[in-house]
């Protein structure tokens, strides 16, 4: 008998793995994430440089520049990765992204819209879309464009009832919206160079007021994505057990849906669309701590911030003085890591 008692008494006491794997990937994120703001801090247009002189430039150079550039890439990327992570469990699929309801299309095609609009009216030309007034104006044009992509997958889904209607919803809006935006650039070619810059992502024109706007963003949809984990934890199980918990499932994938899109939209309208954070984000979490949702969505946008950020810096300091596109290295980043992903399993 006491045999037995110590044998229960160290089995309970016996710390869980995953709890040890979940602690280990939450300091390596952060850890990760100090190293690359103090480098985001470093990387500029001349190489790298530590311009700490207290001179006036100095200061120009970090405070208005380097830093809320940096703190905001950061931002985007976890907003993508929450948002990447609500699809993936929303939809129940690990192929799902941010941009599969519709936003990303309906992103594009507004700013398209206003880029055509501008040139057509000699206000706006191509070479200033990115400034003053007009960068307000493309910023705010994505972001209801977002929603408005949404809304009619919404629309044509009738509601949020069926996770395969509002899927397919999705694929069939993105199609149609992203033809119209072809279509107004063939009309108006002069919005060619200002589509190509924000459909490749750019986190070239975060100040101050961008990081603003993310904060926002991020403290409107973190806590409310947390405390909905557990209506994503319950479809895991399946439909008909989550309803068997007594969950209105209608009305709270219509509240996901809503966050998935907020993250999204503000994510879209201040960086362009940058690929694969969203999509790569919530599968290395899942791979390196497989958790309960609760603790995956919180380390999926911390692991969004940390890649978003790393790509930032590699497009400052690649080629410098010239500077990648933020989106193509997080593509190749996030492209790279899936055919790994593929490898292992083919072999495994």
């Amino acid at each position: 008998m006491i045999d037995h008692a110590l044998v229960a008494s160290d089995h309970c006491i016996t710390p869980d793995p995953g709890a040890a794997r979940r602690r280990r990937l939450a300091v390596g994120l952060l850890l990760a994430g100090i190293a690359l703001a103090l480098a985001g801090l470093a990387a500029g247009s001349d190489g790298w440089s530590l311009p700490w002189h207290g001179d006036a430039d100095s200061g120009l150079i970090l405070g208005q520049i380097r830093a809320p550039r940096t703190l905001g890439a950061w931002m985007v990327g976890a907003l993508l990765g929450l948002a990447g992570a609500i699809a993936q469990g929303l939809f129940r699929n690990p192929l799902a992204d941010p941009y599969l309801l519709g936003s990303a299309a309906g992103a594009s095609l507004a700013v398209v819209l206003v880029l055509a609009v501008g040139s057509l009216g000699g206000v706006m030309t191509v070479m200033t879309a990115a400034s003053g007034l007009a960068r307000l104006g493309l910023v705010g044009a994505a972001f209801v464009g977002a929603f408005v992509g949404v809304g009619l997958t919404l629309t044509l889904a009738r509601g949020a009832q069926q996770t395969p209607r509002l899927l397919l919803a999705g694929v069939v809006v993105g199609v149609v919206l992203s033809a119209l935006g072809d279509l107004v650039s063939t009309v108006a070619p002069e919005t060619l160079r200002g589509k190509q810059v924000f459909m490749l992502g750019t986190t070239g024109f975060l100040g101050w007021a961008s990081v603003g706007v993310l904060t926002a963003g991020l403290l409107a949809t973190l806590p409310v994505a947390w405390r909905l984990a557990r209506v994503l934890d319950a479809l895991t199980l399946g439909e008909d057990s989550a309803r068997s918990l007594g969950l209105a499932l209608a009305r709270w994938r219509l509240v996901l849906v809503a966050v998935l899109a907020l993250a999204t939209g503000i994510a879209v309208s201040q960086a362009g669309l940058v690929a694969f954070v969203g999509l790569a984000a919530p599968h290395l979490v899942r791979r390196c701590a497989p958790a309960p949702n609760g603790y995956t969505l919180l380390a999926s946008a911390a692991a969004g911030g940390t890649l978003l950020l790393a790509a930032d810096v590699l497009a400052r300091s690649l080629i410098a003085p010239q500077e990648l596109p933020v989106g193509v290295v997080t593509a190749v980043l996030g492209g790279g890591y899936l055919l790994w992903l593929l490898r292992q399993r083919r072999l495994g």
